[in-house]
């Protein structure tokens, strides 16, 4: 597909999800009908936290690196049809609400779970997409099983039988890191921009 015509697609995926959000009408982070074609699983294990390493751009990425910084994490694929969506359009509100000062301090992590088909290329222009403050990493299967239990996030390869071939059902949370690399929150899907807001504010004016 055309990159115009991905981003174009893209577009109109956050102009729903928006137009959702603004409406209540979001997804529940409970596990959805299998009817629906996609699945929120809950968390494997209680998230513990932890660093990290995946790729970015094909380059070494090290959650490590971002000490200092608020970290917005969240595990998801960029050819998810509704969470991933939703949940990267709410990280959006709340990033746009904050100031020149706090947004140098604040960091969006989109994890890709579906590293065959999440290249480098098309994951940075998904992460970007939404906000240029939100980076978009992968890893080989190990890296991100890793990654993965330091969170429970919980994900799982669906055959469908149509054109994609599969899809991949996954648990659908923000993680809210603070500066000292500490999992400080997990939010479900559908808390809100307020809500992230409510967790990273009070860590920026940490010392």
């Amino acid at each position: 597909m055309a990159i115009g015509k991905r981003v174009h697609w893209w577009g109109l995926i956050l102009v729903l999800s928006l137009a959702l959000i603004a409406f209540g009408l979001v997804w529940k982070p409970e596990p959805a009908d299998r009817d629906s074609g996609h699945r929120t699983p809950p968390l494997a294990t209680a998230p513990q936290g932890g660093d990290f390493a995946l790729s970015r751009d094909g380059q070494a990425f090290s959650l490590a690196d971002h000490r200092g910084q608020v970290v917005l994490l969240y595990f998801g694929y960029t050819s998810c049809p509704d969470v991933c969506p939703t949940s990267m359009a709410v990280m959006r509100q709340a990033l746009r609400q904050l100031d020149a000062t706090e947004l140098e301090r604040v960091q969006g992590v989109f994890v890709s779970v579906d590293p065959e088909r999440d290249r480098p290329e098309q994951l940075a222009e998904y992460a970007g997409f939404f906000h240029p403050n939100i980076l978009g990493v992968t890893g080989s299967e190990a890296e991100l099983a890793e990654a993965g239990r330091r969170y429970g996030a919980a994900w799982q390869r669906v055959d469908t039988g149509s054109e994609m071939g599969y899809s991949v059902d996954h648990s659908s949370y923000i993680y809210v890191i603070g500066p000292d690399g500490r999992l400080v929150e997990t939010l479900p899907h559908g808390a809100g921009s307020v809500k992230i807001l409510e967790a990273v504010r009070p860590l920026l004016s940490e010392e």
